[in-house]
């Protein structure tokens, strides 16, 4: 049994098992790939500077951009632990996280995954791959651009997976996290990679005004985890600086 089938083995479903280890080995395939596409910033890595994400983009659009087996168990468990219904991801790519957040809506007894994504063709494969892994009725996957498809969602929000491109990580936080309810998550996959590129978002959601407590997680290259409080507990106690009651 290869680490990644043991880890998957904690979803009971040997359909869904099936799916997610084709789809790593597929991700884990492109991989030389991807570090040689990122190793052409480096000065910028180096300097601190932002990423050009517009050109990246396009070099994106047929590529994995998929979180790695221990995310996705972990994203698995949270959701199971929190008997998460309504999940939002933002950036789908071919739904290998979406297989999961769906994975644990379906076993907590019924829900929705709402998937955003940019590339149609991306959007199209994925939908399919749920659907070969038994989970249509578990996920909406929306495509365009994310401020659009998600701007018109009013119902309350279990937890977010923010795994699209850095620059939107932002605007997308601020419009789930009014929906959110006390205690829901935010998961946001690159912090620790990135970190010219979530330099504001970190600097929002860290910031106990804003309404969540965040830190950064051993989790691939690290991940920020942060928790949705309500409005009264988000704000900083008396005497005490956002900096210092981190």
């Amino acid at each position: 049994m290869t680490k990644t089938e043991e880890l998957i083995g904690v979803i009971s479903d040997p359909q869904v098992c099936k799916i997610l280890n084709r789809l790593h080995a597929e991700a884990s395939r492109q991989e030389r790939w991807l570090y040689f596409e990122f190793a052409r910033f480096l000065p910028r890595f180096l300097l601190g500077k932002n990423l050009p994400w517009e050109r990246i983009g396009k070099a994106l659009d047929k590529k994995y951009m998929a979180i790695d087996p221990a995310q996705g168990v972990f994203c698995y468990l949270l959701a199971r632990s929190m008997r998460a219904r309504r999940i939002i991801e933002f950036g789908t790519s071919f739904g290998v996280s979406t297989i999961y957040l769906a994975s644990a809506v379906r076993d907590n007894g019924g829900g929705m995954v709402i998937g955003t994504e940019m590339v149609e063709t991306k959007a199209r494969q994925a939908r399919e791959n749920v659907r070969q892994a038994g989970l249509s009725d578990f996920v909406d996957i929306r495509t365009g651009d994310a401020l659009d498809t998600l701007k018109n969602e009013r119902d309350s929000v279990d937890m977010l997976l923010n795994d699209g491109f850095p620059p939107v990580a932002l605007p997308v936080l601020k419009i789930v996290a009014p929906l959110m309810r006390e205690g829901g998550v935010v998961v946001t996959d690159n912090v620790g990679l990135l970190k010219a590129d979530y330099r504001e978002y970190l600097d929002y959601i860290r910031d106990p005004r804003n309404g969540f407590r965040s830190a950064l997680l051993a989790l691939n290259e690290g991940s920020e985890f942060s928790v949705r409080l309500n409005a009264e507990q988000g704000a900083p106690a008396a005497g005490l600086s956002p900096a210092a009651e981190l």
